[in-house]
């Protein structure tokens, strides 16, 4: 019997967050065969990436390494397969810390050069690591994410309705345009931008940033948020939105990168560039948000963690 090697670093690192909601739902969906490793404990997270964990790898006889998170070994004693989430850090640099950007920069392309498959979570991923790193299509597999967030029984917020925005609180996410286009709204709608970071400036009135959440609270602000806006200029899947149709939430969305693809024709489609359009956006899914909810929760039937573990399974099948 076959034995995988899994990099589980991000997957039990706390807050969880986008990528680290991926390998934990993933891998609790995986077979026993799939085996979790921690690390990197002291020293460069490097360090353990490219030296310990392929080492640890061989000492225990894995057949196949999978990195979930861009970093897999270079040298390594068996196959390997690589998790390309996005390329963020090539389309938006200033999101990320200098040494964070060039680690990505540097060691992404060799993982998926050197990776004997690449699981890309989209079409646009796959897309866009061809067109920029020139990767084969050939050894890339497309298997999506799927909404992952427990649906709890926690209260909704009881005050008047509001927009909720989720994701950190950064340049991609295009929160300046949102709070402008949520001026010309004039529905009376709150809107609630909840993430890590800083806001973008001092928030005018109807608008507020509550922070990181817990899950329980975040499903609870999900299930009772009119609409789901996403003006995020840059994204690889688009976890939110998957997370909101699953509970009849209308979403609107960027017509950018990944969106489209991700919501399938069931969400209102914007130029996240364009205020008004944005604006508009935002009142079409009010407007048509019993058609919406319907929509998303048909949409959101598409996608499951069993699933998508069993399409990475057939990948490794592929290697073994």
């Amino acid at each position: 019997m076959w034995k995988v090697a899994y990099d589980a670093r991000d997957a039990y690192a706390e807050p969880v967050r986008g990528w680290g909601r991926y390998a934990r739902h993933l891998l609790e969906h995986l077979p026993a065969t799939v085996h979790p490793y921690l690390g990197p404990g002291r020293g460069p997270e490097v360090l353990w990436e490219q030296i310990r964990f392929p080492q640890l790898a061989a000492r225990d006889g894995a057949s196949l390494i999978h990195s979930p998170n861009c970093f897999l070994p270079l040298v390594r004693p068996c196959p390997g397969v690589v998790t390309v989430h996005d390329l963020a850090f090539e389309s938006f640099p200033e999101d990320f810390t200098p040494r964070t950007r060039t680690k990505y920069r540097r060691l992404t392309p060799l993982a998926a050069r050197s990776a004997e498959r690449v699981i890309c979570v989209s079409e646009f991923t796959a897309d866009d690591l061809v067109a920029r790193y020139g990767v084969s299509r050939g050894k890339l597999r497309v298997i999506p994410n799927a909404p992952g967030l427990p649906v709890g029984g926690a209260p909704v917020p009881q005050r008047e309705p509001y927009l909720l925005a989720v994701g950190d609180l950064r340049g991609k996410k295009n929160l300046e345009r949102l709070i402008a286009a949520h001026a010309r709204l004039g529905t009376g709608h709150r809107l609630v931008l909840a993430g890590l970071g800083e806001p973008p400036g001092t928030l005018p009135e109807g608008v507020e940033a509550p922070g990181f959440l817990d899950d329980a609270a975040l499903d609870a602000l999900l299930r009772g948020a009119s609409a789901l806006v996403h003006p995020s200029l840059y994204e690889g899947f688009g976890l939110v939105v998957a997370e909101a149709m699953a509970r009849g939430v209308p979403v609107a969305c960027s017509g950018t990168s990944a969106l489209p693809e991700t919501a399938g024709g069931a969400a209102v489609l914007f130029d996240p560039y364009d205020v008004a359009a944005i604006t508009a956006g935002v009142a079409s899914a009010l407007e048509r948000s019993e058609e919406l909810r319907a929509a998303g929760l048909e949409r959101a039937r598409a996608w499951s963690w069993e699933r998508s573990a069993a399409a990475t399974v057939a990948v490794y099948e592929e290697l073994l």
